[in-house]
């Protein structure tokens, strides 16, 4: 089983981005679970979501939280120290973080793997949100498929063109430019 954790703030659009990877993770064949964890819901504050894919349904019978991920999307980079966003994380595991700046700029751990892909510059390119509160949510999921390949482009597009509440074709070349602009630390 593969358990991944986002972080970002209210208004970027955490929640549905966990949905559609699960749904894009079911369209491969794999069985998923998606879910936000409760706190303040307002725009802006601080939201986790989880998603988890399996390739047996019996693995799904956890119903926790996610505490030790095995990746990281990381969709506001102002949460990296103001949050512990890398409790837990495990060896070898993948961040992924919405900035323009490159991998090599982030002071991770050595033990992860980190992609870095400017998903807010790309969701106000197309329009997604406004742009001092860009809904960074399909980008950086193209980001998050380019890295880990846990799901394909091709069933995460299908996922966003069903899933995405409004703007879809412009969701669905988000996330493909994001895919195609993801910048991995070698």
């Amino acid at each position: 089983m593969i358990e991944i954790r986002m972080h970002g703030r209210g208004g970027q659009g955490t929640v549905v981005a966990s949905k559609i990877l699960a749904d894009a993770a079911f369209k491969d064949g794999k069985y998923a679970q998606s879910f936000p964890q409760y706190g303040v819901e307002r725009r802006g504050a601080p939201v986790v979501a989880f998603t988890r894919i399996a390739e047996h349904e019996n693995e799904l019978a956890v119903r926790s939280n996610i505490y030790e991920p095995d990746h990281l999307v990381i969709l506001d980079p102002t949460l990296i120290g103001a949050v512990d966003v890398f409790h837990g994380l495990k060896e070898g595991g993948w961040v992924i973080i919405n900035t323009p700046e490159p991998p090599e700029k982030f002071d991770v751990d050595p033990e992860y793997q980190v992609a870095t892909v400017d998903a807010s510059g790309v969701a106000i390119k197309y329009r997604l949100g406004s742009k001092t509160q860009p809904i960074v949510n399909t980008a950086i999921l193209g980001a998050f498929v380019r890295a880990t390949g846990i799901v394909t482009l091709d069933s995460l597009l299908r996922a966003i063109q069903e899933n995405s509440p409004a703007k879809k074709e412009e969701n669905v070349k988000a996330a493909e430019e994001a895919y195609n602009s993801t910048k991995i630390k070698e």
